[in-house]
């Protein structure tokens, strides 16, 4: 499941859906298309604004990729109205400032003292509206840069940085959309010009497709004039176009071994999976904290404090907009080595769609594990803002909140199993990384 994923909601974990408190919204959109959504909060004097751009490094093109995460730098360079750095004004108001991006969105946002409401809303629609002719080549060669260390030092210098962008580029063929992972390449990126770059801007950066949230403690009727002033005049783009994308599969398992300067044995397996809020979704993130949250869960249990194959394993539905992928990491315990863990991680599994079933008590405790970080993540207004942005986005609706409470609680011991035996039964991505001493004689 995508990280803020959640809803709205506040107290205690609940049994039943109708126990579940509702945080009240407003949402609307302004002539140009752009979302609108208002959540009052005055139990502290701080208000969060955060703008979504349904941008993310699964709509760039083959030999443009990096550019939704590129442009993560260059929206903090300036803009027509505000020159220099973006985070120089707010921070001198004591703002919180940051941006992320991911294959599905991208995504802007501050927290700042609520009297300072005027300046957030500006300074996130003058980026909006007017970054492009603040854009030059300095600025684009300059962050061109920066991406690309980064990209050395997430990615390429750290031990196993690259295993997650291998397992990604065997897991979708080419062409797929999560063939490639949202820091690009630096050929890409070298090769990307000013006016590629603006092109992409024009296209995705518009406010038809774009969500604006403003959560915490302010004035719903002088927030809805602060949004018509600073957004209202912003004209809307062409209503992008998104690529058809065919669901994508493995026609037998894909076995990766590499070897390099590591301390220790890795693998990680990966299977296709449901997309976020599809059926078996839910499911398998329940499945995910049986087998490897806490000590009890399976794969601990066996490969950890019986077995000792394996210093560490976890098990994760990371869900995705097409597609999602359900990905088991272990590290292999000193003498022993990751096909053991492999072999071992296959036993667990197959008992479990055979005569090892989910339990009551199993499902019981992964669901209320998830209900728990469900509600702790709204105990704060960026919470709560993100959720209603992800919700928005992705289902449409920012109060998806009962819909998505009643996946998990229609999840049961027999709807565990049924979807551990559709996913993990099909061929699967092995990416194995050993130290270079552990090479055998002669290579692989």
């Amino acid at each position: 499941m995508l990280p803020l994923l959640t809803a709205l909601v506040l107290g205690p974990t609940s049994a039943s859906a109708q126990e579940d408190p509702e945080i009240p919204f407003e949402k609307y959109e302004l002539d140009n298309g752009l979302d609108v959504i208002l959540a009052q909060d005055t139990s502290t004097p701080i208000v969060y604004v955060s703008v979504w751009y349904h941008v993310g490094s699964k709509d760039e093109t083959e030999g443009l990729t990096g550019f939704a995460h590129l442009f993560e730098h260059l929206m903090f360079q300036g803009s027509l109205s505000v020159e220099g750095e973006y985070f120089e004004p707010l921070q001198k108001v004591g703002a919180s400032i940051n941006g992320t991006t991911s294959f599905d969105r991208t995504n802007y946002f501050e927290g700042v003292p609520a009297r300072h409401l005027p300046l957030a809303l500006f300074m996130e629609s003058d980026r909006m509206g007017s970054l492009l002719p603040a854009l030059d080549q300095a600025k684009l060669d300059e962050q061109r840069d920066v991406v690309k260390n980064e990209r050395r030092q997430r990615y390429e210098n750290p031990p196993y940085g690259e295993a997650y962008k291998d397992m990604m580029a065997a897991l979708y063929p080419e062409g797929h959309p999560y063939h490639h992972v949202p820091i690009g390449s630096h050929e890409d990126l070298t090769a990307a010009s000013l006016d590629d770059v603006k092109t992409f801007f024009s296209t995705w950066y518009v406010p038809n497709n774009a969500s604006l949230v403003i959560s915490g403690d302010f004035d719903p009727m002088v927030a809805k004039r602060l949004v018509k002033e600073n957004f209202g005049g912003i004209p809307r783009g062409p209503d992008p176009v998104r690529r058809e994308v065919q669901t994508a599969s493995l026609s037998a398992d894909k076995v990766i071994r590499q070897y390099d300067e590591v301390p220790e044995q890795r693998v990680w397996m990966a299977w296709h999976s449901p997309s976020f809020y599809a059926p078996g979704d839910a499911d398998l993130d329940i499945l995910s904290s049986l087998l490897s949250d806490g000590k009890e869960s399976r794969l601990y249990q066996r490969l950890v404090k019986e077995k000792k194959l394996a210093r560490s394993i976890n098990a994760s539905q990371q869900s995705g907009l097409y597609g999602s992928r359900y990905v088991i990491q272990a590290s292999a315990a000193p003498g022993h080595s990751t096909d053991e863990v492999v072999a071992e991680v296959m036993a667990v599994l197959e008992e479990l769609q055979a005569d090892a079933a989910p339990t009551t008590a199993e499902v019981e405790s992964a669901r209320a594990g998830f209900e728990r970080h469900f509600f702790e993540n709204l105990q704060t207004i960026q919470g709560k803002g993100e959720t209603l942005q992800s919700y928005n986005m992705f289902q449409g609706d920012p109060g998806y909140m009962k819909n998505d409470l009643a996946r998990y609680r229609a999840v049961s011991p027999d709807t565990v199993k049924t979807w551990a035996g559709k996913v993990l039964s099909t061929p699967h991505v092995e990416l194995h990384i050993w130290p270079e001493a552990d090479k055998p004689e002669g290579g692989e």
